[in-house]
C-alpha cells in the first residue's frame, strides 16, 4: 500500500483543490481511500460529494468534575488551577472548555471531591465517495490533541483501505509544521508539496522541506500560481534542488478556478490548469513507483542515497 500526502507550508495555497483533483485522476485507474487529516478546517468533503455512511465519536484527554455534596468550597483547587477553570460557589463549577485534565485539582483536594470524566474531543467520518472511501474529521471547539485525531484518520483509512482491497491512500495533510502535520506524513511514501511565488511561500516551503527531512520522507514540490512572479518561482525551484525535491508541476494563476469551486466543481474542469495538474500527476505516480519512495531503509537525506539509485530530485 502506497501512501501519498499533499501539504503546504501556508494555509490558502490550493492543497485541498489540487488533492481532490489528484483523487479524480487517480481513480480512473481504480478505487483509492481518501484521508482529509486538516481536522481542524476539514473541507475535502466539500469537493468529494457522496453519503457520509459512519460517524464515530474521538475521545481524547479527560475533563475534572466536583461532586458538590462532597466539596466543602475550601477554594484550594481554584486557587491551584492554572487554567482557570473551576469557580467555588454552590455549586462548585468545572468549565469544560478550560479544563486541560491536568489533575492538580484532585492532588489538594482533601475531600475526594473530585473526579474525571473521559472527554469527547471530536468525530469522525467515512464518506462514500465517486473516487472511494473517504475518511474525514472534525475537531471539537476548544478541544486540543488534534495529532491525535489525525492519527486515527489515517489509521481508519488504511484499515479501509485493506478491507477494500486498495493499494493507494491518499492524505489531505494541514498546513504548517506542527504536531498534526507530524501525524499526517510520518510513514507516508511520498509528500508534496504546494506552494507558491511569494516571500511567505518561500520561507514556509523552506520550513516544511526541513520537517520532511527530519522524518525522512521523500519530497515533491507543486508550484501553484506559478505566474505571478516568475522571481520568486526561480528561487523555489532553486530551494527545491537544493533540498532534492523534484518541482513535478507548475500550475498557471486563473481566476476561473475560485468560479469552479463555488461551483463544486474541481479545477480539473479549467483547461488551462487541467493540462499541468495531469502532468503533475503523472510525475508523482512515477515517483511513488521509483525504488527510492516506499524504501524501509531509505536514508536520512536523499543525498545520501547511493550514485546509482534514481532520485526524486
Amino acid at each position: 500500500m502506497k501512501q501519498l500526502v499533499v501539504i503546504s507550508g501556508k494555509g490558502g495555497t490550493g492543497k485541498t483543490s489540487i488533492l481532490a483533483s489528484f483523487a479524480r485522476l487517480a481513480a480512473s485507474a481504480g478505487p483509492l481511500a481518501i484521508a482529509d487529516c486538516d481536522v481542524e478546517a476539514p473541507d475535502l468533503a466539500l469537493l468529494l460529494p457522496g453519503e457520509d455512511i459512519r460517524t464515530e465519536r474521538f475521545w481524547s484527554g479527560r475533563r475534572a468534575r466536583i461532586d458538590a455534596d462532597s466539596c466543602t468550597l475550601c477554594g484550594s483547587c481554584m486557587d491551584w488551577c492554572r487554567s482557570g477553570a473551576i469557580q467555588i460557589e454552590r455549586p462548585p463549577f468545572v468549565d469544560p472548555l478550560a479544563c486541560e485534565g491536568c489533575g492538580v485539582c484532585a492532588l489538594v483536594c482533601t475531600v475526594d471531591a473530585v473526579s474525571f470524566a473521559e472527554n469527547q474531543a471530536g468525530v469522525w467520518m467515512e464518506r462514500r465517495t465517486a473516487f472511494g472511501p473517504l475518511i474525514h474529521a472534525a475537531l471539537g471547539i476548544a478541544q486540543d490533541n488534534s495529532g491525535k485525531l489525525v492519527a486515527r484518520v489515517r489509521e481508519e483509512a488504511r484499515t479501509v483501505a485493506r478491507r477494500d482491497g486498495i493499494d493507494l491512500v491518499l492524505v489531505d495533510g494541514p498546513p504548517g509544521i506542527g504536531c498534526p502535520v507530524h501525524a499526517s506524513v510520518t510513514g507516508c511514501d511520498l509528500a508534496v508539496v504546494v506552494t507558491e511565488p511569494t516571500p511567505s511561500g518561500e520561507h514556509d516551503l523552506e520550513r516544511v522541506l526541513q520537517l520532511l527531512d527530519h522524518f525522512r520522507i521523500p519530497a515533491a514540490v507543486l508550484i501553484n500560481k506559478h505566474d505571478l512572479s516568475s522571481r520568486f518561482t526561480a528561487r523555489i525551484e532553486a530551494l527545491a534542488s537544493r533540498a532534492h525535491a523534484q518541482v513535478v508541476g507548475r500550475l498557471p494563476f486563473s481566476p476561473e478556478v475560485p468560479r469552479a469551486l463555488a461551483r463544486g466543481e474541481l479545477p480539473l474542469a479549467v483547461a488551462e490548469v487541467a493540462v499541468p495538474l495531469a502532468s503533475a500527476w503523472r510525475k508523482i505516480l512515477m515517483l511513488l513507483r521509483s525504488s527510492v519512495v516506499g524504501h524501509a531503509d531509505r536514508p536520512r537525506t536523499l543525498a545520501e542515497v547511493p550514485s546509482d539509485t534514481p532520485r526524486l530530485g
